[in-house]
């Protein structure tokens, strides 16, 4: 049988050559992707969201086909940093937060590629100052809470003037509080639970001094540093990221007072007691009516960039959003969540499911 005799044009040979190398370079970059990528959700953040985020990664891992998520309690700041490092499977899809996430940390994210990211605030929590039932229940306020805390303080005397913490025992604040010295376990400042305790329970006592309200409008970092700033005197006492590490040593010192999210009062009731704040005890009705003082929002963040190539994101986000997760009745409620009202719960199971990225701090 004779031969035929092939004879192409050598542009066309030419052209059949590099799409073939492109052919065989796309499928082994594809496979290349393939190994090196990641098929469980890797999830970072605030210790007070942990868990609630590990009780939806069990019943997710549970009920799906796919693997549960990795959770690590990084706490809030330590989360959104991790999380802003970077895209790509080396790098956390969702952190956690107990407070929002500021512009500085957006603007992080962006440099490094990061420009759309979804928000979903999964509901409320309050801040409790708390103590063992084997001591007294603490009635305290915002003020004494202030002058407990604070590195500088107003005068005894009444003038205007700032002076260092000569405060040791809650009775030197106000002789109705308890003899014994002030002592408090709590977060480190890259707990979003420290944030929102500075902002909320400090500040909120700082500004019940009108003078020292009034340095906010002349001078608003001067103002942050006296209203939010807390002693290093060794009368507050940094206990890592570890809330349950905190219930411990209060349950082996009941003098001292610990300072982290309701849900592990919640949690821990049978051996630790909440105190009250400006007359409201931290209870779940209060926290959601909005009577507590010192309560806040949890969040968590998504990268859309990952949605499309880490397994299951979309599912769990599902799940995360769903009514029998956070709704009045949901098993997250069960837990110490404080449900989002109506209007809030809509918005946030539009971000989820729709996939909506957050347009800036509004």
């Amino acid at each position: 049988m004779p031969q035929k005799n092939f004879n192409i044009p050598g542009n066309k040979m030419k052209k059949i050559t590099t799409t073939l190398i492109t052919l065989i370079l796309t499928i082994g970059i594809s496979k290349s992707v393939l190994a090196e990528g990641r098929d469980t959700i890797k999830i970072v953040g605030s210790s007070t969201v942990y868990p609630f985020a590990t009780v939806v990664a069990e019943r997710f891992g549970r009920s799906t086909s796919f693997k549960t998520p990795v959770i690590e309690s990084t706490g809030s700041g330590g989360g959104l940093k991790l999380f802003c490092s970077g895209i790509g499977v080396q790098h956390p899809d969702i952190t956690n937060a107990s407070r929002r996430i500021k512009q500085s940390e957006i603007d992080n994210c962006a440099s490094n590629g990061i420009d759309e990211i979804i928000e979903i605030k999964i509901g409320y929590d309050g801040i409790v100052m708390a103590n063992s039932k084997k001591g007294e229940t603490f009635k305290l306020t915002r003020q004494q809470i202030f002058l407990a805390l604070a590195p500088m303080v107003p005068n005894p005397n009444g003038t205007q003037e700032l002076i260092d913490n000569p405060y040791v025992f809650w009775s030197d604040i106000d002789k109705s509080l308890p003899n014994s010295k002030i002592e408090v376990l709590g977060p480190p400042p890259t707990s979003g639970t420290r944030d929102a305790f500075a902002e909320l329970a400090l500040e909120g006592g700082c500004k019940t001094f009108a003078w020292l309200k009034a340095i906010k409008s002349q001078d608003k970092n001067k103002y942050k540093a006296i209203c939010r700033s807390v002693r290093e005197d060794g009368v507050y006492i940094e206990a890592g990221e570890n809330d349950n590490l905190i219930v411990q040593k209060l349950n082996a010192n009941p003098k001292a007072l610990g300072v982290f999210g309701y849900s592990f009062l919640d949690q821990n009731s049978d051996s630790i007691q909440g105190s009250m704040i400006d007359g409201v005890l931290p209870e779940f009705e209060k926290i959601a009516q909005g009577d507590y003082p010192v309560s806040r929002p949890l969040f968590f963040y998504v990268k859309n960039a990952h949605v499309s190539f880490i397994p299951g994101i979309k599912e769990y986000l599902r799940e995360f959003s769903s009514k029998r997760a956070v709704g009045d009745n949901g098993y997250l409620t069960d837990k110490g969540l404080i449900p989002l009202q109506n209007e809030e719960y809509k918005s946030m199971f539009s971000a989820a499911n729709n996939l909506k990225p957050m347009r800036g701090l509004n």
